[in-house]
């Protein structure tokens, strides 16, 4: 047990920090945050008209026919749309944005090492091709399936897929096989 805990513990911290240089220093998902000038007086006429929350323009109200949504599918092609979440105020507690990151990290590295210790037969290829079989899975399912979906880019998410499930694959690979 004292083995999977240790695994646990370094292999979250590995993604932990791998997001951390991502999002900062590294800056790889820069062109998912766009800049418009136009900023404040967008930001002022969206405080004038929604309340928070996410939004798909054109949209239709809740329990609207199937032939409402054709018509809106068929009226709104070629024309712009867009996808706007809104909040009234913005939260700068990062200190518990990072508990909860790490949190998850944690909780996702202990559920592969669960995984990997039901394996029959492990060895380090083995230990990193399943850390990156399971971080592609959790990329292909929500933001490659969102990029398709919503027209964004998703290589940002990719090349943190790979390093940091990469990474955390080398780490178990390593830690796991020690006597």
């Amino acid at each position: 047990m004292k083995k999977q805990l240790i695994a646990t513990l370094v292999g979250g911290f590995i993604l932990f920090m791998w997001q951390f240089l991502s999002w900062t220093m590294l800056n790889i998902h820069a062109d998912q945050f766009g800049y418009t000038a136009n900023q404040d007086k967008i930001l002022e006429n969206l405080a004038q008209n929604l309340d928070e929350g996410t939004y798909m323009m054109p949209g239709l109200p809740p329990n609207s026919s199937p032939e409402a949504h054709q018509a809106l599918m068929e009226s709104s092609a070629g024309k712009p749309w867009a996808l706007i979440t809104y909040h009234k105020s913005m939260n700068n507690n990062m200190g518990m944005n990072m508990v909860r990151g790490l949190s998850i990290n944690l909780v996702t590295v202990f559920l592969l090492v669960w995984l990997l210790s039901k394996f029959a037969s492990l060895d380090f290829k083995t230990v990193v091709l399943a850390s990156l079989a399971v971080g592609t899975t959790g990329y292909l399912t929500i933001p490659y399936l969102n990029s398709i979906w919503f027209e964004s880019n998703s290589i940002g998410y990719l090349i943190d897929t790979l390093v940091q499930w990469g990474l955390a694959g080398v780490w178990l690979g390593w830690w796991l096989k020690r006597p």
